[in-house]
Order: structure tokens, then C-alpha cells, then sequence
């Protein structure tokens, strides 16, 4: 089949939340690209928010591989929409397997998997030596099929207006719209090294008495445990978020706050792609190097901790979050200064 009758396009992203939203400039280089191509994302669930408003895309399909009878479902319900480009960034064998055997003409994806066969559209490049950050590693997967384009980077994303109001009513019920506040996401959901929940909390007093923020605690259901004991070893009160809102509204909390403070993960890609001024953390490791994950926006001061002065890792592989300590609380209410002085 030839590019040029390309009319129906099938976009993976079934990983998480960074993931997502950090392939999210690809979809109008496509769209640009196919004008008259209709364009499909295949999501998990609980990143639905993230695209199924984007002005690219024309229709969201669900992802939920369970099982291997799933797996025979979703290849049938491929079928049926009669796809002509499968665009797979994040490469796992079911998946190639899936627009392989869903019959998929054109299928774009990584050449250096034992099951690259199944694709026929492949970039050979390595992304675990983080030479480049994510954002452009996605955007030259494209040049498999001859697309390169050096144009900024667009994510596109805008948070709805019925979502923006659910989120004033509350801040503003909470004294806090029109408020300068900072918000802490103190959990990674396991994606990279975390900076000690003991530094939050004092990072999160230090911004309450001296340097008349607000302080909002925000995390997903499964990190009620981490922002309870967050907010339990501050000596004054945060307001916490936790498990309140969706993705989008997450957005929107995200959009009215003056700094948000986080690890490594993807609410922090969510912060800096509606425009707020981040502050991360990271650990010595290349894989989760800031180079590749770091937040893509101008607005940022990024941490990263030392595994050469590390008493543990010694220079060596980084063992635990013990390099993370090294990252002092004073520094990062100095990095919340300097943004402050930038707005």
C-alpha cells in the first residue's frame, strides 16, 4: 500500500501517563501529514482524558488486555475498522503481534526487538542511552514512512472549560483560586527514584510560613498512603487533592498553580504542558535520565541526584533512593524563588 492512500490511521499508546502525553506532538505531524486521514488512538482507560479531546483525533478506542482471549477480541475489532497505518511507539510483543495479525498494511515501530518482523515500517535507534529526549525520539519514529519534521514541538492540549469550572468551584472553596499555591506530587507510581516524603513535608512548611504559598498534595487513588503520611509530618495544614480529580482535571489544578514540585512522572509532562513552571527530581540513572524524561518546557529547574557521592552506590549503580537525600529542601525553595522572579 503507498503512503499516499493512506486514509485510516491507528495510533498506539496503551503505557502511562508521561507516555502519552509525551507523544502527543506527533499527532499533528500526522494529521499535517494525512489531512484526510482520520486518525485513532488506542488508550488504556485511565489516559482517555489525555486525547480524546485533541483536535487531531477523530475517535479513542480502549486498551484492556487482560487476557489471551482479549488479545483474539481487540485483532478482530481491528479488522473491522479496516486500518491502513498502525504507528506502535511503545513496543511490546502483543501488540506488534496485534496489527500484524489484524492484517494492518503499513506498521511503524522500533527495529530491534526479536519481534520487529512483525513490523515493516522501523527505525533502528536505541532510546535506553537517553541521547535525546522522548518527545524527539517519538517524533523521528515518523521517518520510517519519510515524515521528518523540525518544527517546534505542539502538544496541543487544552483543558475543557466544564472541567476548568469543577476545579474553581473547588479551589475557591478552598480559598485558594486567584491564591498563589505550589503543588507537591509526591508519588512516581513506581516509574523512577522518589525524593524522601520527609523533604516534602518540610519543603511543604517552609512554603507555608515563610514564603506565603499554599500548599495542594495531589495523587492518584493508589497514593493516598504516601500524601496521608506527607501530610501527616507537616506541622501545618496542606490541602490535599488526593484521588479527587481526573487527568484532565488534574490539568486544571495544575494550570492555576504557581510551581508544581514533583519526582519523575507523569503528572509532572501534565504540569508542563498546560503551561505551569515545574520543579523535578531525579535519580543518577541513565535510563530515567532527565536528557530522555525530563519535563519539555523552558519554565523548569531539574535535580539530579549523585550516585559519585553516594555512601552507598559509591560511583557504582544506583542502588536506592539514598542519592535522592542528597537534593536539600533549601535548594528547591531557592528553585521556587527563581521561578517565582520568571512568572
Amino acid at each position: 500500500m503507498n503512503l499516499a492512500d493512506v486514509k485510516n490511521i491507528l495510533f498506539i499508546r496503551t503505557d502511562r501517563i508521561g507516555d502519552v502525553v509525551l507523544s502527543l506532538p506527533m499527532l499533528p505531524v500526522l494529521k499535517k501529514n494525512f489531512p484526510n486521514a482520520s486518525i485513532t488512538v488506542l488508550v488504556r482507560p485511565y489516559t482517555k482524558g489525555l486525547v480524546e479531546r485533541h483536535p487531531c483525533v477523530d475517535n479513542v478506542m480502549l486498551w484492556n488486555q487482560h487476557n489471551h482471549e482479549s488479545l483474539w477480541k481487540n485483532i478482530a475489532r481491528l479488522k473491522t475498522k479496516k486500518f491502513d497505518l498502525a504507528i506502535l511507539p511503545y513496543p511490546r510483543f502483543n501488540l506488534a503481534l496485534m496489527i500484524f495479525l489484524a492484517g494492518i498494511p503499513i506498521r511503524v515501530g522500533t527495529g530491534y526487538r526479536w519481534y520487529s518482523f512483525f513490523l515493516n515500517k522501523k527505525i533502528y535507534e536505541h532510546r535506553k542511552d537517553a541521547k535525546k529526549h522522548e518527545v524527539e525520539y517519538n517524533l523521528n519514529l515518523l521517518s520510517a514512512i519519510g515524515i521528518a519534521d523540525h518544527s517546534v514541538p505542539v502538544f496541543d492540549f487544552a483543558v475543557p472549560g466544564d472541567r476548568q469550572n469543577i476545579v474553581d468551584t473547588q479551589l475557591a472553596k478552598d480559598k485558594l483560586l486567584n491564591v498563589p499555591f505550589v503543588v507537591l506530587h509526591v508519588g512516581s507510581g513506581g516509574s523512577a527514584r522518589d525524593w524522601p516524603l520527609k523533604k516534602f513535608a518540610k519543603l511543604g512548611d517552609e512554603l507555608l510560613s515563610n514564603h506565603h504559598l499554599k500548599v495542594v498534595l495531589t495523587g492518584s487513588e493508589s497514593e493516598k498512603a504516601l500524601v496521608s503520611e506527607v501530610e501527616h509530618a507537616m506541622n501545618l495544614k496542606p490541602v490535599n487533592y488526593v484521588g479527587k480529580f481526573s487527568l484532565e482535571e488534574l490539568g486544571a489544578v495544575f494550570k492555576r498553580a504557581t510551581v508544581f514540585i514533583s519526582n519523575s512522572t507523569g503528572p509532572l509532562h501534565i504540569a508542563s504542558m498546560v503551561g505551569t513552571s515545574v520543579i523535578a527530581f531525579y535519580p543518577p540513572i541513565i535510563q530515567c535520565s532527565p536528557v530522555r524524561w525530563g519535563p519539555f518546557t523552558k519554565r523548569k529547574v531539574v535535580f539530579t541526584a549523585d550516585n559519585k557521592t553516594c555512601e552507598l552506590c559509591k560511583g557504582g549503580k544506583c542502588q536506592s533512593n539514598v542519592c535522592m537525600d542528597q537534593i536539600k529542601v533549601e535548594d528547591v525553595v531557592e528553585a521556587v524563588k527563581k521561578l517565582r522572579r520568571n512568572l
